[in-house]
């Protein structure tokens, strides 16, 4: 076990409350009975951790001192906002009024009910058990967010979660954690933010977020990942969707020195419908991993699921998309699709899409390209007076527009583009010229 690891289990983290010390002696025994995955492991076979042992991240995160960039802010997105610098709540950078039917808490002032809620919710979807980095999450929470929406209650308000970091003396872990619970019945909008100032950063960010949604419950969620790419991140997003419950998210990440993004949805009650979108840029030596699984347990389910990746530079992307029939799982009706666009000679793509049925009366597909741009399209572009940078920028963004056309919100829609241009645009661009 490295000696960061070992520092970070043996220290207690800061603050956080009584309650917690079972969550955290738990997460330390399973981390303890556990290694790190290496490239023996499958799951990890084309993510080196190197990036995460070169340093030790054993330092605590304090909250910033200086006031940090606000390009987290979505113009026209009218949400209750919680931020948290460094892993520590910013009253500061927070606001708006929290909307009705909607119970919404740090757990570090969860009173007593809603610490006994959190203890029987935490970890029913993303359990220890299955990742080192869950228990490793578990045994360094000082904080979350706990968020319950009531029965039948719709919100018109969306809720925004900001995770922002910014260097220390330092390197240093923050441990997040999000557990949503939607009752029979609701509504709601969620957008997740992973983001840090400009400078270069010496943060690595352990964040697990849990979406429980009960019967005929409908969430929109948003998962967004723009850190400065000396961040690191491995996170997970696991769902649990009842009858007839309807779950759309959409994700998007930047590429970064190691980003590890784990998305589990479990199809738990009949007539379960998903939506999973998602977009991933890379350049330079960047490296974005994406593993997702859909677990098809009941009848009558149904998932619609792509991906798509532009990768230049020398930058690696690896794509692994499982979708799970079990033998109940009856009248299924899944699709699977990962297009990637390579803009270098360099640039690297490992993409898996998997399908495992144990069911014979369900309809399913599932499909993986790789590709570069298209020498035709960039002529044609060319002879109407585009330079050949303006020309391959027009071709990358177009690659992903069809994705972006489908979010729900248009205020995320029309923040992420501008943003994107500018990944785009970058001195150091994703539109290199294949060889």
């Amino acid at each position: 076990m490295p000696d960061y690891l070992a520092q970070v289990l043996q220290r207690h983290p800061q603050n956080a409350p009584p309650w917690l010390d079972a969550v955290h002696r738990e997460g330390r025994r399973s981390c303890l009975a556990r290694t790190l995955p290496t490239p023996k492991t499958e799951s990890w076979k084309y993510t080196s951790l190197r990036a995460l042992e070169q340093d030790n991240y054993a330092g605590l995160p304090t909250p910033a001192q200086a006031p940090l960039e606000t390009h987290y802010h979505i113009d026209g997105f009218d949400s209750y906002t919680l931020v948290f610098v460094n892993g520590h709540f910013s009253p500061a950078l927070s606001g708006n009024a929290l909307p009705e039917g909607v119970e919404l808490v740090r757990f570090s002032e969860a009173d007593e009910a809603q610490a006994r809620a959190i203890q029987t919710r935490l970890g029913e979807v993303a359990q220890r058990e299955q990742s080192i980095f869950t228990a490793l999450n578990e045994s360094g929470l000082q904080d979350g967010v706990y968020l319950r929406v009531k029965p039948n209650v719709r919100l018109e308000t969306p809720i925004q979660v900001v995770w922002l970091t910014t260097p220390q003396s330092e390197a240093f872990t923050v441990s997040q954690r999000l557990l949503l619970v939607m009752e029979s019945g609701s509504e709601a909008e969620l957008l997740e933010y992973f983001t840090s100032d400009t400078t270069q950063q010496n943060s690595f960010t352990n964040g697990i977020t849990e979406l429980v949604l009960g019967d005929n419950a409908r969430l929109q969620h948003y998962r967004l990942h723009t850190e400065q790419e000396q961040a690191l991140h491995i996170g997970g997003v696991h769902a649990s969707l009842g009858r007839d419950a309807d779950l759309n998210s959409f994700h998007l990440a930047t590429g970064g020195a190691l980003k590890r993004i784990d998305i589990v949805v479990n199809h738990a009650g009949p007539g379960a419908h998903c939506t999973l979108q998602g977009v991933y840029l890379l350049r330079n030596k960047q490296h974005v991993d994406y593993h997702t699984c859909i677990e098809h347990r009941v009848p009558h389910c149904t998932t619609d699921e792509v991906f798509r990746g532009i990768v230049g530079g020398a930058a690696r992307a690896v794509f692994n998309g499982r979708i799970h029939i079990h033998p109940n799982a009856q009248k299924t009706l899944a699709q699977l699709s990962n297009k990637n666009l390579l803009t270098s000679a360099q640039a690297e793509v490992d993409t898996k899409p998997e399908l495992e049925i144990y069911a014979d009366d369900v309809q399913c597909a599932h499909g993986a390209t790789v590709a570069q741009l298209d020498e035709t399209s960039l002529h044609y572009l060319r002879t109407r007076g585009l330079a050949p940078e303006q020309a391959r920028v027009m071709l990358s963004f177009g690659f992903i527009n069809e994705l972006l056309n489908r979010i729900a919100d248009p205020a995320v829609a029309t923040h992420l583009r501008p943003l994107l241009s500018d990944f785009f645009g970058d001195g150091n661009h994703l539109a290199e010229p294949p060889v």
